[in-house]
C-alpha cells in the first residue's frame, strides 16, 4: 500500500487524524455560529472560497475509492443532521422569539468555545485585520440567520431552503463586480436560469409573495455577501472570524429582545436541554461535513449539499404536513441545477489553470 507524508485529501482514518488546536476546531465552528439553515452551506462552500488546502503533516495509508465512498457517507449524514436541526429550529422557533432563541445560542456557542479563545488569547481577538469589513460581516451573518428563523416560522421547510439553496448563484453574480473575477457566458446563463428559478418559486404575481418570502430572499441575500466578504478576509484566523460571528449575532438579537422584551418567554430546564440539543446536533453536523471534506474532494462531495432540499420537502411533509407548491419545486430544481453547473464550471476552470 502506497504511503505519503503529505496528505491533504483523503485523510483516511480518525487514528491518522492531527490533534485539535483553536484555529483547527474553530475551522469547525465558524458556520456553526450562523445557527440556521445556511450553515451546511457555508461548510461546503469554504472549501471553495478558502484559498488551498490545509496541509497536514501525517503517515497515513492512501485507499482513495474506499475514502471516497465513506466522505460520500459522511456528507449525506452531515445534511441528515442538517435537516433535522432545521426542523428543531422550527419547531422552537414557534415558542421561542427569533432573538430569544439566537440569545441563548449564541450564549451556548461562546461558552463551548472559551476555552479555545481563551487557549488562542483574549487579546488576540481584538487584533482583526480590516474591523469594518469584520463587522459587517458578522452583521450579515447574523441578519441570514435571523431572517431564516423568522421565515422558518412561518414557511414550508422547502420553501425556506430554496431561498438559501440560491445563495451560491448570488455569490457568482456578484464576483465579477465585487471581487474583479471573471464569469464567461455558460455561467451567466446558468445564473439567468438560477434568478428565473428565484422568481418562480417566489411567485411575484401571488398572493403568496410575503413577507415571509421578502425576508427568506434578504437573508438568503445576506447570506451571499457573506460569503464573498470571507473571501476578502483569507488571513483572518478561523478562532477570530468565528469570535466575531458569534459576538455579533448575540449583540443582533440582544437589541431585538430590548425593542421587544416581552416577547421573551420563560425557560425550564426542559427548554434548555432542547435548545442544547439543537447545537448538539448543528455541531455533530458541521464535524461530518468537515470529515468528509477531508476524505473526498469537493467535487465529489459538495453537490450532495443539495439533498437538503429533498429532506426539507420530506420532513416538512412528515413533521408539520407542509405541502410544497408546484411552483417551489420548479424554481428549486433550476436553482439546483444552475448552481451545479456553476461549481462544476469553476472546478473544470480550476484543472485547466493548473495544467497552464
Amino acid at each position: 500500500m502506497d504511503r505519503q507524508t503529505v496528505v491533504t485529501k483523503p485523510c483516511l482514518s480518525s487514528a491518522a487524524a492531527p490533534s485539535v488546536d483553536a484555529d483547527s476546531f474553530a475551522k469547525l465552528m465558524v458556520p456553526y455560529a450562523d445557527g440556521d439553515g445556511s450553515a451546511a452551506l457555508n461548510v461546503a462552500w469554504r472549501a471553495q472560497l478558502i484559498e488551498g488546502p490545509d496541509m497536514t503533516v501525517i503517515s497515513a495509508p492512501i485507499t482513495a475509492p474506499n475514502a471516497a465512498r465513506t466522505g460520500v457517507l459522511i456528507m449525506l449524514l452531515g445534511m441528515l443532521m442538517f435537516s433535522l436541526n432545521d426542523v428543531m429550529g422550527k419547531w422552537l422557533v414557534a415558542t421561542y422569539s427569533v432573538s430569544q432563541l439566537m440569545v441563548i445560542r449564541s450564549v451556548a456557542a461562546l461558552l463551548f468555545l472559551s476555552p479555545f479563545i481563551l487557549r488562542r488569547g483574549l487579546r488576540s481577538m481584538f487584533q482583526v485585520e480590516r474591523p469594518g469589513l469584520q463587522a459587517l460581516r458578522s452583521l450579515l451573518f447574523a441578519i441570514d440567520a435571523s431572517a431564516f428563523y423568522f421565515a422558518v416560522a412561518y414557511m414550508p421547510l422547502a420553501d425556506t431552503m430554496t431561498y438559501w439553496l440560491a445563495a451560491p448563484i448570488y455569490v457568482a453574480a456578484a464576483s465579477p463586480f465585487l471581487l474583479d473575477e471573471k464569469v464567461g457566458w455558460r455561467r451567466w446563463t446558468a445564473i439567468l436560469i438560477g434568478f428565473a428559478g428565484v422568481l418562480i418559486a417566489l411567485e411575484p404575481s401571488k398572493e403568496s409573495l410575503g413577507l415571509p418570502a421578502l425576508i427568506a430572499l434578504a437573508g438568503s441575500t445576506a447570506f451571499a455577501f457573506a460569503l464573498i466578504l470571507g473571501r476578502t478576509l483569507r488571513s483572518t484566523p478561523d478562532t477570530t472570524l468565528v469570535f466575531w460571528q458569534i459576538v455579533g449575532a448575540l449583540i443582533f438579537s440582544l437589541v431585538g429582545v430590548a425593542a421587544n422584551p416581552s416577547g421573551w418567554a420563560p425557560v425550564d430546564g426542559e427548554a434548555l436541554l432542547q435548545l442544547g440539543a439543537l447545537g448538539i446536533v448543528a455541531m455533530l453536523a458541521h464535524i461530518l461535513v468537515n470529515r468528509s471534506l477531508k476524505l473526498a474532494d469537493a467535487a465529489t462531495v459538495v453537490p450532495l449539499q443539495y439533498t437538503l432540499l429533498f429532506w426539507a420537502v420530506v420532513f416538512g411533509w412528515f413533521f408539520f404536513g407542509d405541502t410544497p407548491r408546484p411552483t417551489v419545486l420548479v424554481g428549486a430544481g433550476l436553482i439546483v441545477a444552475s448552481g451545479l453547473f456553476i461549481f462544476f464550471r469553476e472546478q473544470q476552470l480550476k484543472k485547466r489553470n493548473a495544467k497552464a
